[in-house]
């Protein structure tokens, strides 16, 4: 059954490292699961994941997380130099993968040397690979989650507003060029992400909760409004969130 921000539960837990450890022993537990086919998750930048990240560099979690059977993408990226501190990628590997075990082959970075467009197409084609299809079949999900945050202006992703990318029903993955923000991006689109058995919100601050409640009332203005899973829907947010 498909799930949506307005029906996703909502967990509140204390501070964003109380929100990072209980996402990480999430994750381990999904992952240890997984059998028969690979763990596929699209990753996401800011505070809170990066924290998550470092939590799942720790050796003792590390030592259990089956690196081997998961592949790592990325929901989106800013189109800057790969050593960018601006990048998802470079946070990432900062982060976590400098530290792990982690087949290089099964992390697909979303690569800026090339145009975006060309850039975007090259990273639908890698999704496209491993998914063994060119079509999305809602009883076979592409990821199997999705992790997310939240932007006060109602972005997630690069899902941002009044982009024409919030449009797009049939690409799996896009360019954006934001109004209100600097960069280019590359991002999955809604129908990627739809494509999911977990979708997992973070999200910390009281700077975050007017946009919270817009999206949570499906506020058409935001972005975020328009995500949903054919899986289940999971915000994790903080005291301040929801107020």
């Amino acid at each position: 059954m498909t799930q949506d921000v307005t029906t996703g539960r909502v967990v509140v837990l204390d501070n964003g490292e109380a929100i990072a450890r209980h996402v990480a022993d999430w994750l381990l537990d999904k992952a240890l699961a997984k059998t028969g086919a690979p763990f596929v998750v699209a990753l996401s930048g800011g505070s809170t994941p990066k924290r998550l990240y470092e939590l799942m560099a720790e050796p003792a979690y590390a030592a259990r997380f089956p690196w081997a059977n998961t592949q790592f993408f990325f929901g989106d990226e800013r189109f800057v130099p790969v050593d960018d501190p601006a990048s998802n990628f470079s946070m990432v590997t900062t982060a976590l993968l400098s530290h792990v075990p982690m087949p290089p082959a099964n992390v697909h970075r979303m690569k800026t040397e090339g145009a975006p467009e060309v850039e975007a197409a090259s990273y639908e084609a890698a999704l496209k690979a491993l998914y063994g299809a060119d079509a999305l079949d809602p009883s076979r999900p592409l990821f199997d989650v999705v992790l997310l945050g939240l932007g006060d202006n109602g972005h997630t992703a690069s899902l941002f507003p009044r982009q024409p990318v919030l449009r797009e029903e049939t690409k799996w993955v896009a360019t954006c060029v934001p109004d209100d923000a600097p960069h280019t991006r590359l991002t999955l689109t809604y129908p990627a992400i739809q494509s999911s058995r977990h979708v997992v919100f973070m999200v910390t601050g009281a700077a975050k909760q007017g946009a919270f409640t817009r999206v949570r009332d499906a506020d058409p203005d935001e972005p975020a409004s328009f995500i949903t899973t054919e899986g289940d829907l999971v915000w994790y947010v903080d005291p301040a969130v929801v107020g």
